[in-house]
């Protein structure tokens, strides 16, 4: 890519998908620069470091949960919406392992926005959408901060599981590593039911008993 027309939404962009690829420790000014064929310096001119991009990165994924295809769609019930963006933000941090944990980490620029929908503009978007299904003022805040709980938690664990599936053919090779459980007799016999992945009924059980409490809620 010419240097000239380098612009800070193609560094951005370059950011996400090295890390997606490489992991968020080997990202450098350097290396991105090598990636896109340009010196670190040249990168300067759009960002000014580190932790400018690592925030511009974070902002960027947030802004395209509103291009994904279940978010262009009109929502036909509060509990669709919150459908929509559970699965929507799910596939974002699933996408991208390695980057979303910066979401729960970088400063935001409020303390009341909250991760993983922690720009104004999803907290407009939620609120208001809310607010068109009947929501009050602190019913539709009660949900915003649940509902934010809910996702940053699950999320964050989901992509911390991810960095340790087990495939078939680790599960053969983990011979040697057994032994390491001798001393926990319950985790060794347990080890099969606590490996098994139910990643995506736990989710989707969570999301119905949250949206269920908030239905209850006598503030709704």
């Amino acid at each position: 890519m010419a240097q000239n027309r380098l612009t800070r939404n193609d560094i951005v962009r370059a950011a996400i998908t090295f890390v997606d690829v490489h992991g968020l420790d080997a990202l450098t000014m350097r290396r991105l620069g090598q990636s896109l064929g340009v010196e670190a310096m040249a990168l300067y001119r759009h960002v000014s470091g580190r932790e400018d991009l690592l925030e511009a990165m974070v902002e960027a994924l947030i802004d395209s949960l509103f291009d994904n295809r279940l978010m262009r769609q009109t929502p036909s019930s509060w509990e669709d919406y919150l459908q929509r963006v559970a699965n929507t933000t799910k596939e974002l941090a699933l996408d991208h392992p390695g980057i979303f944990p910066l979401i729960a980490t970088q400063p935001s620029q409020a303390p009341w926005l909250r991760p993983p929908l922690r720009s104004l503009r999803w907290v407009e978007e939620f609120l208001s959408t809310l607010q068109q299904f009947e929501f009050s003022d602190a019913a539709a805040v009660g949900a915003y901060k649940s509902f934010t709980s809910f996702l940053i938690g699950d999320l964050l664990l989901q992509v911390h599981s991810t960095n340790f599936a087990i495939t078939d053919e680790d599960d053969h090779e983990r011979s040697d590593d057994d032994s390491d459980l001798s001393e926990y007799p319950t985790v060794n016999e347990l080890s099969d039911l606590l490996s098994e992945d139910h990643r995506q009924r736990q989710f989707d059980d969570a999301l119905d008993e949250l949206i269920e409490r908030i239905r209850l809620s006598p503030t709704n």
